[in-house]
């Protein structure tokens, strides 16, 4: 799968780390800040009594990885290979009912997306800590669900919504909880203080 993807981002990608390098530092709302445990989602629920190994996944280092450009082009190319492989379809029109989180093979909803996000990353080497399934509020008020990545620079936000890798804070969303990143069944909720 990772040669089907190789080539994705090219120059674009290398620039975008360039400037990521050069512009954000920590400490200045580029992480998310957590204010501790909180109700699991029914659907992540329902998701860990048939994937148990990946809801108890407990991490004893929970420090974010250093974001390199091998890191970045990591995420380039995970997000788009989902983002153009998979066609958006609700729960309730593959299923008839709300709230099943599945891999997609062909087509599902925003948190199939994160689910395949995450497991391409995870075999890519990248820790379970800093790949945290996140539900959202859009403007419109609608539920939604994104990849928050956690890297040294940043948190980061991988969304099958919009094809461009944002940090967290630079989004039109409205964080409301994610995964625990010390365990991957626990869920925190997040303080977002922008207006």
């Amino acid at each position: 799968m990772k040669k089907q993807i190789a080539k994705v981002g090219g120059l674009a990608s290398i620039l975008l780390f360039a400037s990521l390098q050069s512009t954000h530092a920590v400490g200045n709302g580029d992480h998310m800040i957590t204010t501790g445990r909180t109700s699991q989602p029914i659907g992540h629920y329902e998701y860990c009594k048939q994937y148990r190994s990946d809801c108890r996944i407990k991490s004893k280092s929970t420090r974010a990885p250093k974001l390199t450009r091998e890191r970045w082009n990591d995420l380039v190319e995970v997000n788009t290979f989902s983002n153009s492989t998979i066609k958006p379809v609700t729960d309730f029109e593959a299923y008839n009912r709300e709230e099943v989180w599945v891999y997609p093979t062909s087509y599902g909803d925003c948190e199939d997306y994160v689910l395949m996000k995450r497991h391409m990353l995870m075999q890519r080497g990248w820790p379970a800590s800093s790949l945290l399934i996140t539900v959202v509020r859009q403007p419109n008020g609608e539920g939604h669900a994104v990849l928050t990545v956690r890297t040294d620079k940043a948190d980061y936000v991988l969304d099958n919504l919009d094809g461009k890798i944002r940090q967290w804070n630079h989004t039109k969303y409205t964080f409301l909880k994610r995964q625990a990143e010390h365990h991957s069944g626990h869920w925190q909720d997040i303080r977002d203080l922008r207006g």
